[in-house]
């Protein structure tokens, strides 16, 4: 009988410390597109979270508490996104969620987030008007607001466009909001749109578009797309002879190019970010040796920006001190988060305050600067 009581008592204890280790983890929800035309962007965007948090604990977490992510798969869907939000916030309770993929997905979900007043920190959504949902919506992702007319800008002097066809994504808030920043820039940089064609998410067609483009005679394509359709968009365009630049989104800036539209058809793509591959600062040098070595291939902007926001919610995490309490240790976070300003692989990075519709404060953006880069050969390549 005494052996059964110390059997048991050995048995509670093991338990207890379990217990013990399971607190001492934080939990920070992970919902990307793993699954899906998307997941060529989630899987990249999960690898730059683990190889952030692989570093992290293994320098003693965070006040000596380890991160643990707990990842779900929104397959770069409106509802499956919804649905993750809410396991993530409810059922597992997480102090925070990362993700969404897509702008689209964001625009679902984030609402969940701010409902729950939980942080929903987006690091791959750069469509007008995600952070304006509320003042638990955050991103290090720049919007194509920011980025787009700098891109435009180089591209026009290096390349001395005078005309431009325009080809985008009409279903699609990401591809719609890229085309209207595009829009605004060109209108704003008096370069004038030969025609202006879309297509729809899941086609696979491209060229009754393309041709009508060629035969406006434009110096360049600005492009709106995501990659599973911006790849083969530039497979049709080389194939029918259009060897004219395309100008890019942040959809457009990912290695995947080069496997989707392999050898030449990928060279001249002109896209703008806060991150490049060729950048030397020692953080990008640091992070983009690191990546290759535990994952066995190069680093894309979307990997960086994941790896980055890791550390930055570490900075505001560092400031905050956990109570137990989910809900204020929740809004804790949040008003830590805004005050962070961290240098990483994306460069010097802080937030700015974004507005609602109405005109209030709401969530915050991402203040940086881009840096324009062209393929060439299989590589972006550095414009200056």
């Amino acid at each position: 009988m005494q052996g059964i009581r110390n059997l048991l008592l050995v048995s509670l204890v093991a338990a207890g410390s379990l217990t013990a280790a399971q607190a001492a983890d934080i939990k920070i929800g992970v919902a990307e597109a793993l699954s899906g035309p998307a997941a060529q962007y989630g899987h990249s965007i999960e690898n730059g979270f683990q190889l952030a948090a692989s570093e992290i604990n293994a320098a003693g977490g965070i006040n000596g508490n380890k991160i643990k992510f707990v990842v779900e798969d929104e397959q770069g869907k409106k509802d499956d996104a919804i649905n993750v939000f809410k396991k993530l916030i409810f059922q597992d309770k997480v102090l925070m969620v990362f993700g969404p993929t897509l702008s689209n997905s964001a625009q679902a979900a984030d609402p969940i987030a701010q409902g729950a007043k939980t942080v929903a920190f987006g690091t791959s959504n750069t469509a007008d008007g995600i952070t304006s949902i509320g003042n638990y919506i955050f991103r290090n992702s720049v919007t194509e607001a920011d980025v787009l007319p700098v891109t435009l800008s180089v591209a026009q002097r290096k390349l001395g466009i005078k005309k431009v066809a325009v080809l985008y994504g009409n279903d699609d808030v990401f591809t719609v909001s890229g085309y209207d920043n595009f829009k605004k820039a060109l209108s704003d940089l008096k370069i004038p749109v030969t025609t202006t064609e879309t297509f729809a998410k899941g086609d696979v067609d491209f060229k009754a578009q393309l041709t009508k483009i060629q035969s406006t005679h434009p110096d360049a394509i600005v492009l709106s797309a995501l990659m599973a359709e911006g790849g083969p968009i530039m497979v049709q365009a080389r194939q029918l002879g259009i060897k004219l630049p395309f100008i890019g989104g942040n959809g457009m800036n990912s290695v995947k190019v080069f496997t989707l539209a392999p050898g030449a058809a990928s060279n001249d793509l002109w896209v703008g970010s806060p991150w490049s591959i060729d950048n030397d600062t020692p953080e990008n040098t640091k992070f983009v040796a690191a990546y290759k070595a535990k994952f066995g291939a190069a680093p894309d902007q979307f990997a960086a920006q994941s790896y980055d926001a890791t550390h930055i919610a570490v900075q505001a995490l560092k400031k905050v001190k956990l109570s137990g309490n989910l809900a204020a240790d929740r809004t804790a976070l949040r008003d830590a988060l805004p005050a962070v300003k961290w240098t990483g692989a994306t460069g010097a990075f802080e937030f700015v305050q974004s507005k609602t519709k109405a005109g209030k404060p709401a969530g915050y953006d991402a203040k940086q600067t881009a840096i324009i880069s062209v393929t060439r050969n299989g590589k972006y390549v550095i414009e200056k």
